[in-house]
């Protein structure tokens, strides 16, 4: 009886990304937002250096903040135009990477970034996938866009991610 009722569940539920999984997981805990964070930035360490904080992640739809801080600021005491492009990056490989079906694989290829606005306080980006043919898009891009804490668009970013096959792992 007990193997239906999974049997059904499963059915019901198709198999959710690991990537949101493991977010939905530790959202559940204290500091789980933190947590998934600093594991994101164990596996990319680069990332470390805005220390991003992820908040939220779902099937084609992404966000993270950065904290505006003097190790981010360029010598006019504003964000770095780096530290933006590595905000824009983070936010668009998670939000391509809670989409992709599990046999592709991405890498970016391309970035363009449009400087709109000094950015002087915090920052969030965000990231959103519409539904994609994934079999028939070998270049997808993703548009990012920064924000301060008025709402206001500091910076814009499109990232182009190749979209390919996994390759099989030899035993």
């Amino acid at each position: 009886m007990a193997f239906l009722y999974l049997e059904a569940l499963i059915k019901h539920y198709p198999a959710m990304n690991p990537l949101i999984r493991q977010f939905n997981r530790l959202q559940k805990r204290p500091f789980g937002s933190w947590l998934f964070s600093w594991a994101i930035g164990r596996r990319a360490p680069y990332f470390r250096s805005i220390r991003p904080r992820v908040e939220a992640l779902r099937e084609g739809y992404g966000r993270v903040w950065m904290k505006n801080r003097r190790s981010v600021h360029n010598h006019l005491g504003t964000v770095h135009a780096i530290a933006s492009c590595n905000l824009a990056e983070i936010t668009a490989g998670l939000t391509i990477e809670a989409s992709l079906p599990r046999h592709l694989r991405w890498i970016p290829i391309k970035m363009e970034v449009e400087y709109l606005k000094k950015a002087t306080t915090d920052l969030y980006a965000i990231c959103e996938i519409d539904p994609v043919d994934w079999e028939q898009t070998p270049v997808l891009p993703l548009l990012v866009s920064i924000r301060n804490q008025d709402e206001a668009e500091v910076v814009r970013a499109t990232i182009s991610m190749k979209i390919s096959a996994k390759k099989n792992k030899k035993a």
